[in-house]
């Protein structure tokens, strides 16, 4: 788990508009690790996470006018039933509202990028915290191989 920044950029609802965000993005070389829209009739409003934040900036102060920042938090999950609903009820029992939140699709090995805008993004990092190292534990020793001892001559 970790805190990034995700981009808000505001984009008339008409075709092509899209387009030409992501398209800028790409050209300089900056990967989508999660993104959301959402539209009204008017505009709408894309919210994306990258590889490389300075980059996004560059690329959306020249090409676009209208864009936001904000710090989120963004968590690993197993891509299961109830992987989210447990992270919404530690925060739900710790009275830190969610304001939104989006995953990406399944990834190899059964995992989900989670995205959490929260209204305490510093204690809801604390209170996730022995989740993840709980998981990290979990996962070396499942991974830990046990080598057959040498017997040595006497």
């Amino acid at each position: 788990m970790h805190i990034e920044t995700q981009f808000s950029v505001f984009l008339v609802n008409k075709p092509g508009v899209l387009a030409v965000v992501a398209g800028a993005l790409a050209k300089a070389k900056v990967n989508v690790s999660a993104l959301t829209l959402m539209d009204s009739v008017e505009h709408g409003v894309l919210r994306l996470v990258t590889d490389n934040a300075p980059g996004a900036r560059k690329v959306l102060g020249k090409s676009h006018d209208e864009w936001a920042e904000s710090d989120v938090m963004v968590m690993e999950l197993d891509n299961s039933p109830g992987a989210f609903a447990r992270v919404a009820t530690i925060l739900a029992n710790a009275h830190i509202n969610i304001s939104y939140a989006y995953c990406t699709g399944g990834a190899t090995g059964g995992k989900t990028t989670a995205v959490f805008k929260v209204a305490d993004i510093k204690k809801a990092k604390r209170l996730l915290a022995p989740q993840a190292k709980k998981k990290k534990k979990k996962k070396a020793a499942a991974t830990v191989r046990k080598t057959p001892g040498r017997r040595g001559r006497k």
